[in-house]
């Protein structure tokens, strides 16, 4: 059964970037439908944002196919308003992603920023980092 997970931005963007990565196997999850990645405006945006970064010297063809390798795999969510129940996360751009893993009803957020990792005995839903969320998919490496 596909799980519906929030990607925190740096989480999507080692999967995309690094496809011999540390974190290339949450693509290929992505892809092969194992995982359902949720999405809203602002995620998305920040992830526009980020793929233009000049650090990581993509041209728009190459953030085109990034976000082609993405985009069609996640559903969408509309982040109406922020829940008022959540922690408050001490970076305020981290907060979305607590909002709408709170909103979408997924499974978990996955992240490696201990800004939102700090919240996790705080929150109705599993925030794990990318490690926690593997050993989670296939159980314990042997």
């Amino acid at each position: 059964m596909t799980k519906r997970v929030v990607l925190d931005t740096n989480i999507v963007l080692s999967a995309l970037l690094f496809t011999n990565g540390r974190l290339a196997w949450i693509r290929q999850a992505w892809l092969s439908g194992e995982i359902r990645p949720v999405v809203c405006k602002q995620t998305v945006s920040e992830l526009l944002r980020t793929l233009a970064y000049p650090k990581f010297k993509l041209t728009g063809i190459e953030q085109e196919e990034m976000l082609a390798d993405f985009l069609p795999y996640a559903e969408t969510c509309r982040l109406e308003k922020t829940p008022k129940h959540l922690p408050e996360c001490r970076d305020k751009d981290d907060q979305v992603f607590l909002a709408l893993a709170s909103l979408s009803g997924v499974e978990m957020l996955v992240s490696g920023d201990m800004d939102l990792l700090v919240l996790r005995s705080e929150l109705s839903f599993q925030l794990l980092s990318a490690d926690a969320f593997k050993e989670q998919l296939t159980g314990p490496a042997g």
